[in-house]
């Protein structure tokens, strides 16, 4: 099992935990801070998805005129999720 806590960067969100399980198969994803709704909306439909899949799917998505959003972010922390492990 992957266990990571990120701290994010440019979003209302403050903190993404992920658990991936061997196969990168996420297990669960929590955010801290942000829209609750959204956010919690997005753990949803993740979950039981292929991390890598995920990422290809949200990777660059930016809120209004940031550069980023709480999506991509969580793009970055899966990748540092499945990256913990090598």
């Amino acid at each position: 099992m992957k266990d990571l806590w990120y701290q994010t960067e440019g979003t209302c969100s403050r903190f993404i935990h992920v658990e991936l399980n061997d196969d990168d198969v996420i297990q669960d994803v929590q955010f801290i801070g942000g829209c609750h709704g959204n956010l919690q909306g997005i753990s949803s439909l993740v979950k039981g998805q292929k991390a890598q899949e995920v990422i290809d799917k949200i990777k660059g998505i930016r809120c209004g005129n940031k550069p980023t959003s709480c999506p991509d972010q969580l793009s970055i922390a899966l990748a540092k999720a499945i990256e913990s492990a090598r």
